[in-house]
């Protein structure tokens, strides 16, 4: 198991209650995930050589990256090297980078933003008469919208480019033209068994419009509110790409817009499993807990008996922040949301610990899931929050 944060726990636990021995690897002891796990090694997961070298000493069966996009690639390199179950390295390789990602999706004529992947400032400049404004500044290879910054004036590249930068472990950013969605964004999780696209569970990503970056999630929620034909548009997209990097028994994170003209795009398709609960959302939702076949999947085990259910009532996840930089003291709930709504809350946090104002996600404190009557009470409640739950710092 390549890490063992709070959501990566999930994982964890569940391979140990199936019966397997289980080792973890960061290079973070305190980590909450490696009190489960039967041993723990201080390496970080993106070091690939190292993790070759403790999987090969263990003569480990399977190789898992849980809800972690840096270690996936990890993940596809060592079980390749070692001849366990994986989808191609290359491939995820290439799902992992949002330039190479990008050049994938434009060769083999999927929808795709006038996009280009960049080392400098000045290389950056050097192309920008090749877009139009608005655009999007990205690390090719981070996640949670950390170091993403949408650009108004050529002004702002070199201070968006340097904070992109600073969220890139291979050093490398993209440029690409900002896409007006129509509706919500599409988000959720899905599984192929073989190559073959099994399951998904699409919801609408929903947004902070007070915070310093309005494009940064809050969370998800449950049923899908667009129209239904898109899903199977999404579908069919999503099995050729699929098919055409050789993808084989895996779970991934899906995010996708619609444009105005009704045409799809694929912004992301992690090879890995969604962080801030996505997959246990999904799990209360359709009733499809996707954590035993990740890790089934992971060891070549038959998975073909996953189903695709629908959603049966209204869910959501929400990250759980604070509106202003201190020390927390407390959280606090609304009593008849704690006692109607909420049906699980995720956190580490510690009176005292030091909070930012919120930005993305390296700012979430935390993770809810919770529960709704109607989509009407779903939205109503999700858009006045600051009303349920409060962040009190000192």
């Amino acid at each position: 198991m390549l890490g063992g944060s709070l959501y990566q726990t999930y994982a964890i636990k569940e391979a140990v209650a199936m019966g397997h021995y289980v080792i973890t690897c960061d290079y973070l002891p305190t980590n909450p995930g490696h009190k489960y796990s039967h041993e723990y090694y201080n390496i970080s997961t993106t070091d690939r050589e190292a993790v070759l070298e403790l999987a090969r000493q263990h003569k480990v069966d399977g190789v898992v990256a849980y809800a972690s996009d840096p270690a996936a690639p990890v993940a596809a390199y060592v079980s390749e090297q070692l001849g366990l179950p994986t989808s191609p390295y290359k491939s995820v390789e290439i799902l992992s980078n949002k330039d190479l990602f990008r050049d994938f999706l434009a060769a083999n004529g999927f929808n795709t933003p006038v996009a280009m992947g960049f080392a400098s400032y000045e290389e950056a400049y050097a192309n920008k008469d090749k877009f139009r404004l608005p655009v999007m500044v990205k690390p090719v290879d981070s996640s949670g919208s950390k170091g993403i910054n949408k650009l108004t004036s050529w002004e702002q590249l070199e201070a968006f480019v340097a904070d992109a930068l600073s969220y890139s472990r291979s050093g490398r950013i993209i440029i690409e033209e900002f896409i007006n969605k129509k509706g919500w964004q599409i988000s959720g999780d899905a599984f192929s068994v073989d190559g073959v696209l099994k399951f998904h569970c699409f919801g609408n990503e929903y947004y902070n419009p007070s915070g310093k970056k309005d494009f940064a999630p809050l969370g998800e929620c449950w049923p899908f509110m667009m129209d239904p034909k898109l899903i199977d548009r999404l579908h069919q997209d999503l099995q050729r790409l699929i098919s055409l990097l050789g993808m084989k028994t895996t779970a991934y994170n899906v995010e996708a817009i619609v444009d105005e003209n009704d045409n799809i795009f694929i912004l992301e398709l992690g090879a890995r499993s969604g962080g801030s609960l996505i997959p246990q959302v999904t799990a209360y939702a359709t009733g499809v807990d996707m954590v035993p076949y990740v890790i089934k999947g992971a060891l070549g085990e038959d998975c073909s008996d996953i189903e695709m259910l629908p959603v049966k009532g209204c869910w959501a996840n929400y990250m759980v922040h604070s509106k202003q930089t201190g020390l927390y003291d407390s959280t606090w709930f609304e009593e008849d949301f704690r006692k109607n709504h909420l049906v699980e809350s995720v956190t580490e946090l510690k009176q005292g610990d030091s909070v930012h104002e919120f930005r993305d996600a390296q700012d979430a404190l935390g993770e809810l899931i919770l529960k709704f009557d109607t989509t009407e009470q779903m939205l109503d409640i999700l858009s006045n929050m600051d009303k349920y739950i409060k962040i009190q710092v000192l």
